[in-house]
């Protein structure tokens, strides 16, 4: 099975590109929502932490943006009890999909939280400045200082971009994008069955 990890800035289309691979996708964003929607023990645990922002289950996204804003320090806090549950529903989706030819991994800190294995086949979103934010000024909730917090536990691009294999440009116009990807999934899959 070959892991595709797609890595990239927020906002640059990792998920849209995610899906035109036509594999199985662990979307580690879903993920995380669905732990804040379903998960009680992890409520309980952030609710002792920070009981002046955290108010009812399931935890809304508006009191998770103010813990962070209110001290980035506490996005570690949040991670150190988040992320093993993350890690934990990774392994089921692996096992899972063992099978398959290949799968796509979409996780935001997927280098930074050293989810990656040696034999990963890593893929760079590569868009303009602009073009993504004018898309992340189309999401609901937009907090822009948020985003920069976020951006800070990433590593730079310029590292990510020379850790990747391939590098795909994301343009937002879905056709020439589909294509893209279409001929870069090809050659992924030639170039694995030629190494093995």
């Amino acid at each position: 099975m070959i892991r595709i990890g797609i890595i990239g800035d927020i906002g640059s289309g990792k998920s849209y590109i995610a899906k035109q691979f036509g594999f199985p996708i662990f979307n580690a964003d879903i993920e995380v929502k669905r732990i804040y929607k379903k998960n009680r023990k992890s409520f309980i645990r952030l609710k002792k932490i920070f009981p002046k922002y955290i108010f009812s289950f399931p935890i809304k996204k508006k009191e998770l943006s103010n813990i962070i804003m209110q001290n980035k320090k506490n996005i570690e806090k949040i991670n150190k009890i988040i992320h093993p549950l993350v890690r934990q529903s990774l392994k089921k989706f692996l096992k899972k999909n063992k099978k398959n030819q290949a799968v796509i991994l979409d996780i935001p800190l997927f280098l930074e939280g050293k989810l990656n294995n040696k034999n990963d086949v890593l893929v760079f979103i590569q868009s303009k400045k602009k073009n993504v934010i004018k898309k992340l000024k189309k999401r609901p909730n937009f907090n822009i200082k948020l985003i920069k917090k976020l951006r800070k536990l990433q590593l730079p691009l310029e590292v990510k971009r020379k850790k990747s294999n391939y590098i795909i440009k994301n343009n937002f116009r879905s056709l020439s994008t589909k294509k893209s990807v279409k001929i870069l999934k090809e050659k992924i899959l030639k170039n694995e069955r030629n190494s093995s």
